[in-house]
């Protein structure tokens, strides 16, 4: 048996996640619904993936911000906030053009048996406040990521005092060797949890496949492929950025596929952050830079939501037979890039932004109803896109900074 599991850890972990993934899908189609007693498995690879989140995230900041000055620190926060609204207006642009270009929803009609009721979205200016948590015990209690960032940076940044003064040096230095071990530590058994991925990988895509079937797929196919077509372009996109900045992608790749498969599978940003934290210090990035921009991608960046928000909106418009006006468009991608930075990185979240562009630009609620028989499918693609597009931002943002420190 010990040779058996030594084995098993010798082999690569995308190879054994590509072979949980067929292995998923042809267990899910042959069995169906069955497949779901399966899901175990995949509740706890998610929840030993959230489990890591909170010492992750605290202990790679707080070192981080210990190794680079606080000036490079707010510079690379402004460049991170700019890239990461950039990207979400972008995407929407790229979802109402290819939208455009083939008119999913076309010919098709809401039955009136559909109902949906719009659910809150909180807002950009409640995400704004939730940075400051009032109870920093109830932050860590319910993996707030803004406000866990915001911990670890106060925090790291009195550490960062403490060694820089003549009273407190020593006890500065002794504080921060220890959680550098604490973070070593969170590391290895991170390692440790990697080795499960692939089996919870198993477990979800079988249990999605079998559920799902295929009739959802033919029912609504073409806004589905429509989706998975604008979400193609934006990754070309992503691949301009990564060679104009001089990244070479097949190294990227390399690192990123392992976040963005299991991004795929999860449709958690926020429950696949251990992993794409993991793939940015493979890839060598800055842990300051990371530390900081990958959290808060998971819960602010949403360009695979952003391009699902301009299909549906496209989609819906056909469905009534009322084509978008340019001014809908406009208010599309203004409201949409809000949308999506106030809306959480979890599973369904998506639902959530389209309810509230619909709401805004008076779209029929019956034509959310009418996708989320796709949530799921959807939602694969979106996520994966959402973890890509923040390991990109945070490797361009990292070469700029190279480059800044060489001039």
């Amino acid at each position: 048996m010990r040779s058996f599991f030594k084995a098993y850890a010798g082999i690569s972990l995308i190879k054994k996640i590509t072979v949980a993934l067929f292995l998923g899908i042809l267990v899910g189609l042959i069995f169906g619904d069955s497949a779901g007693v399966l899901q175990p498995f995949g509740d706890l690879l998610l929840r030993l993936l959230q489990f890591i989140i909170l010492p992750l995230i605290l202990f790679t900041l707080i070192v981080g911000v210990n190794q680079t000055n606080i000036g490079s620190l707010g510079r690379m926060g402004g460049k991170v906030f700019f890239y990461y609204l950039a990207t979400s207006a972008a995407a929407i642009i790229v979802g109402v053009t290819v939208a455009s270009l083939f008119n999913p929803g076309t010919g098709a009609s809401l039955s009136g048996d559909e109902s949906f009721e719009a659910p809150d979205n909180p807002g950009v200016v409640a995400v704004l406040l939730n940075i400051v948590p009032d109870n920093i015990i109830t932050a860590f209690s319910e993996l707030n990521l803004l406000g866990i960032i915001f911990t670890a940076l106060v925090f790291g940044i009195a550490i960062s005092y403490l060694r820089s003064t003549t009273d407190y040096h020593e006890a500065g230095d002794k504080l921060f060797k220890g959680i550098n071990a604490l973070n070593e530590v969170t590391l290895t058994v991170m390692k440790g949890i990697l080795q499960f991925v692939p089996i919870g990988i198993f477990a979800i895509i079988a249990n999605v496949v079998g559920s799902q079937g295929t009739d959802t797929l033919q029912s609504l196919g073409n806004f589905i492929l429509v989706l998975y077509i604008a979400i193609f372009v934006q990754l070309a996109f992503y691949l301009v950025i990564l060679l104009i900045s001089k990244i070479r992608p097949g190294g990227f790749l390399k690192e990123a596929r392992t976040p963005v498969v299991t991004a795929f599978v999860t449709q958690s940003s926020s429950g696949t952050l251990p992993l794409t934290l993991n793939a940015a210090r493979n890839l060598g990035l800055n842990k300051s830079l990371y530390g900081f921009s990958l959290p808060l991608g998971a819960t602010i960046n949403m360009d695979g939501a952003a391009i699902r928000i301009a299909v549906s909106a496209v989609f819906a418009a056909n469905v009534i037979n009322e084509p978008l006006s340019m001014a809908a468009i406009l208010q599309i991608v203004i409201v949409g890039t809000l949308a999506s930075v106030g809306t959480a990185g979890v599973p369904g979240a998506g639902i959530v932004m389209i309810a509230t562009v619909f709401a805004q630009v008076g779209l029929p609620m019956e034509a959310v109803a009418l996708l989320t028989a796709v949530d799921v499918l959807v939602g694969m693609g979106a996520t994966a896109l959402n973890v890509t597009g923040d390991l990109v931002g945070t490797s361009v943002i990292n070469k700029t900074e190279k480059r800044s420190s060489q001039s």
